[in-house]
């Protein structure tokens, strides 16, 4: 019998690469091979991200491009997975023929049943969110299964609900993985040669995962992943800034190879679009956790998300944003203008009433400040030495080699002997606005 093939090609953030790896495992666990050629492949699926429209539009050109490919090859099978899956559901197969399985963000453990169905001549669907699954009882499996640094979820889903976000209505209430797997793959991971985990959620501060005996928050999750080895370094993402307490931050500065980088979004610097956005903070706390970080980790980075032109914002609302910016000094920012997403809480009760030029000078205007803030913080760093975990070859040439900072800077240096997953200690000689350019020192 034929061993069926799969390809998986990802879109979208973090969390949707760990779900990849997680599929790879449930496929091969089912007799299918991961491969990572897509001509070669009986089944691809791609993992979509449904955060913004452009997001989705990508997609949408993409299963365009697959048509060609069902031409060529009738009986390759095509599935559609994750929150534009989850988002437009039985919408997707009436309007994309190309598709033949839709199967949303809980529903992976199905897929070999659903791509069964497929092979008895009907279209399959499985979008049922759960209030449980984790998917913590699943190694996934990492491409080439060799590596230096790897994604571990520690929880799914959200119930924060901000108004702009449709992460809750794609991917469910908020639950927490068991403490004792997370601590199991970060421990397997160490002992097969990564050298970095980056622990995931989309809130990892309201982590909380009881056995009825005790209840352990992120802050004693992070304790635990961190005494596995001090030569494993763990970063973690996303921190929400009503969550992040100084009892973290603590944990942060006691053990060294917990990373010297926080991600704290703060979307807008005006309370009124806070207030609107359903934050949760106002600018006047988010500025105190960005003092507490400062004062507890000095040599702490701290990087942000920031949305331009959703609904109401004034032109006072948006100096409001520029200034915080200036007064925090982000060392790098994700920056986005507001694409309204169905059935949120901003698309139910709000006009997208900013017209979309506006948006963009504004978001233009943002990311030139945000430019200008990473080149100085970059330039803070010439003539420092930094510990850098070697990545692989550099992007740009094959004589050199890159790697990051425990402060989340990508540092260039000339090859020599070294190899990925070792440290290094480089001296910055020179920088641009995204890249240190350092010299090995001893």
């Amino acid at each position: 019998m034929k061993i069926k093939k799969v390809f998986i090609e990802t879109y979208g953030c973090q969390m949707n690469f760990s779900d990849s790896e997680i599929v790879a495992s449930i496929m091969s666990k089912n007799g299918y091979q991961n491969i990572t050629n897509v001509e070669e492949a009986d089944v691809i699926f791609l993992n979509t991200c449904s955060i913004r429209d452009k997001a989705e539009q990508k997609i949408r050109k993409r299963l365009q491009a697959l048509q060609s490919v069902k031409k060529k090859k009738p009986g390759v099978v095509i599935g559609l997975l994750g929150c534009m899956a989850e988002r437009l559901k039985t919408q997707l197969l009436e309007e994309e023929q190309v598709l033949d399985i839709i199967a949303g963000p809980d529903a992976y453990r199905d897929l070999p049943r659903l791509l069964e169905e497929v092979e008895s001549g009907h279209k399959a669907i499985n979008i049922i969110l759960s209030a449980d699954e984790t998917y913590a009882d699943i190694t996934p499996v990492r491409p080439g299964n060799k590596g230096v640094s790897a994604f571990i979820s520690i929880m799914r889903g959200c119930t924060n609900y901000c108004a702009y976000c449709i992460v809750p209505y794609v991917r469910g209430k908020e639950r927490s993985r068991d403490i004792d797997s997370i601590v199991h793959e970060a421990t397997g991971l160490f002992k097969n040669g990564y050298r970095e985990v980056t622990l995931l959620g989309q809130n990892v501060n309201s982590y909380k995962w009881s056995n009825y005996v005790e209840t352990i928050n992120f802050t004693r999750l992070l304790n635990r992943i961190a005494e596995i080895d001090p030569l494993l370094r763990v970063r973690f993402a996303t921190s929400h800034p009503k969550d992040i307490s100084n009892e973290l931050l603590h944990t942060i500065a006691a053990y060294q190879n917990i990373c010297r980088s926080i991600h704290l979004p703060v979307q807008s610097g005006s309370n009124k679009i806070l207030k609107l956005m359903n934050r949760g903070y106002t600018r006047e706390h988010y500025m105190e956790r960005i003092e507490a970080i400062h004062r507890i980790i000095p040599d702490c980075t701290i990087s942000t998300d920031i949305i331009t032109g959703f609904c109401d914002e004034t032109e006072s609302d948006h100096q409001k944003t520029l200034s915080l910016m200036e007064w925090a000094a982000f060392d790098y920012a994700y920056m986005f203008k507001y694409s309204e997403r169905p059935n949120t809480m901003a698309a139910v009760k709000y006009l997208d009433n900013i017209p979309v030029g506006i948006k963009e000078r504004r978001l233009n205007e943002v990311i030139e400040i945000q430019q200008q803030l990473s080149f100085q913080s970059n330039k803070r760093d010439l003539h420092k030495t930094f510990e850098v975990l070697v990545e692989g070859a550099s992007k740009r040439s094959s004589l050199q080699y890159a790697g990051r900072t425990s402060q989340n800077k990508v540092v260039v240096f000339p090859k020599q002997d070294h190899q990925p997953g070792n440290y290094i200690n480089a001296r910055i000689s020179n920088f641009t606005s995204a890249t240190l350019i350092g010299e090995v020192v001893e």
